[in-house]
């Protein structure tokens, strides 16, 4: 009898949220010579460059006391302390360039962090703000995959803790599909947290990675759905979850988001019935995070009812979250095509 993710509810202590603040599985092996930059695509080679210059700056620089005194205003460190951004589209590389990063740095593993920029908000939310500046305090590099900020709560939180952290020393990468001067553009009053946006944006070298998403260049569409007899059937192998699709909508609901990744411990394949469109907001970002988690954990998925390329309704496909929903698309089809070959 398969497992269902429904009947999954984790308990995640604090001390496991650091531990686990690495480059996820997918990306625990890849390197600055693993990723191939598209020959038609200069700013792909240019990437990797600026890529491999950052990392080995991050054991170069030296930590400052936090007694240092704060610079000036209008004073700006020198190149070396400041943060790496890359900006562009989804499934040009970005997080294998920012993990390959994580890797490269000069540094022990305990003293650098990974972590997508929801998991630091869930961080912030389980630890507290204060414990959180001094956790992460305690390393030389922050890498924060998907930069976005979704509210103006955020906005503020963010722009806070990565001033105490740069104040300490701490080198910060990150990868977004949105240029750090547009950060919130289209979900809330930016202009109103503009100042807090320009903050953030003065910390970064903005670096643009063009490119086509390498997850279905050549390649057809997503896979016909399965019929859920079919499913059913595949569903019986060791490791693997059988889920109605409402079923688990509702259970993602009940389940903080920081803990999608531990729901998904020990699984080897997902298979879920009645797959539909999706038009309500709130149900399409949870399944944005837990499309997320399966992609970093390489987990394929095998789905009936509509195809995974119509999970978000149109409207939600040209709203202000339509950057995520299309990444989730992109990441979910590539694991639908890892479920059918299994199968």
């Amino acid at each position: 009898m398969p497992q269902r993710l429904v009947d999954r509810t984790p308990r995640v202590p604090a001390a496991r949220l650091i531990a686990e603040m690495v480059p996820p599985p997918r990306f625990a092996g890849v390197s600055f010579d693993s990723y191939v930059p598209d020959p038609a695509q200069p700013s792909q080679a240019d990437a990797v460059r600026a890529g491999r210059e950052f990392a080995t700056s991050v054991g170069m620089a030296p930590r400052r006391s936090r007694w240092r005194r704060r610079r000036r205003r209008g004073e700006r460190d020198g190149e070396p302390g400041r943060g790496l951004y890359l900006d562009g589209g989804f499934g040009v590389g970005k997080t294998h360039l920012l993990a390959s990063a994580w890797h490269a740095a000069p540094v022990p593993a305990d003293a650098k962090a990974f972590c997508t920029f929801v998991e630091l908000t869930n961080l912030v939310g389980a630890l507290g703000f204060g414990p959180t500046v001094e956790a992460l305090a305690a390393h030389r590099l922050l890498c924060i995959d998907e930069f976005e900020l979704d509210d103006p709560g955020d906005t503020v939180l963010v722009s806070t803790l990565l001033s105490r952290l740069t104040e300490q020393g701490v080198r910060v990468a990150a990868t977004s599909n949105t240029l750090p001067g547009r950060l919130g553009e289209g979900r809330f009053a930016a202009e109103d947290f503009l100042r807090e946006i320009q903050q953030l944006a003065e910390r970064f070298e903005v670096l643009r990675v063009d490119g086509d998403d390498y997850r279905h260049r050549g390649l057809a569409e997503a896979p016909a759905p399965a019929s859920d007899e079919s499913v059913t059937a595949a569903a019986d192998t060791p490791g693997a979850t059988l889920d109605d699709f409402d079923a688990l909508c509702a259970h993602l609901a009940e389940v903080h988001p920081s803990r999608y990744g531990p729901l998904l411990d020990g699984v080897t394949r997902v298979h879920l019935r009645g797959v539909r469109t999706v038009d309500d907001q709130h149900t399409a970002l949870r399944l944005v995070v837990l499309a997320d988690r399966l992609y970093d954990r390489d987990v394929p998925v095998l789905a009936g009812g509509v195809a995974l390329d119509r999970l978000f309704a149109d409207e939600l496909l040209t709203g202000g979250y339509r950057k995520k929903y299309y990444r989730a698309v992109s990441r979910l089809v590539a694991l639908s095509r890892d479920g059918a070959a299994a199968t």
